[in-house]
């Protein structure tokens, strides 16, 4: 049994009937994107945006530091080399955040799993092989760290769930190429994608935070 992630919640009215699970990359922690959500235009509706914290791990490419991370990094080449064995622990442990949100009253249904580089390859994973019927998925500057493994979409719980894929034009750190690649292997399979390059590097841009503020309001409804 894996154990349980700490996280922080952020709602935006009370008696949440949504909620937005959303996951930090590398190296960061919960708080990494907890200032976006007052931008986000969502006062109106009552979600509960939840930030959890990746467990402390070493990560091989970065000398074997200690850092959040949600799983190992082996080889830094562009199709990347993870430890597969860690994504399937995190990906369960975010499983169990969308569990205890049914047990509060928010369905999988009406949960957005969102996830920025590390945390977006854990994204794809809970929406592609999980369990959950989904409302969405923000994949941000992120990729598929098993592409060959996709399933077809008709063979998934979320064959109609939308995907929205952002992602820096001149990123440094996850090479644009792996985002037209994750769409391509995912229009491929028959999912659902939305597709936008910003000119930024591995970060979030305002013109792309506005995006994501048209894109909630349409999934929260």
């Amino acid at each position: 049994m894996s154990e349980a992630l700490e996280y922080i919640t952020v709602d935006t009215a009370e008696n949440p009937t949504h909620a937005v699970i959303w996951l930090h990359g590398l190296g960061a922690d919960c708080h990494d994107f907890e200032g976006l959500v007052p931008q986000l235009g969502l006062a109106n509706k009552a979600v509960r945006f939840v930030f959890p914290n990746a467990p402390i791990r070493p990560v091989t490419v970065n000398g074997g530091m200690q850092m959040r991370a949600w799983y190992d990094i082996l080889e830094m080449s562009l199709d990347r080399k993870v430890d597969m064995d860690n994504i399937h622990e995190s990906t369960a442990q975010i499983e169990a955040i969308i569990e205890s949100l049914q047990e509060q009253g928010i369905a999988s249904e009406r949960t957005v799993m969102a996830g920025f580089s590390q945390g977006g390859v854990i994204a794809y994973q809970v929406a592609l092989f999980g369990q959950y019927p989904l409302a969405g998925v923000m994949a941000l500057s992120t990729y598929l760290a098993d592409s060959e493994s996709v399933p077809l979409a008709a063979e998934s719980i979320n064959r109609h769930v939308p995907i929205l894929i952002h992602h820096g034009s001149f990123d440094p750190v996850v090479a644009p190429t792996l985002a037209g690649r994750a769409r391509a292997r995912l229009d491929e399979q028959g999912f659902s994608t939305e597709y936008q390059v910003y000119d930024m590097p591995h970060s979030v841009c305002p013109e792309q935070v506005g995006d994501i503020a048209r894109w909630l309001a349409q999934r929260i409804v």
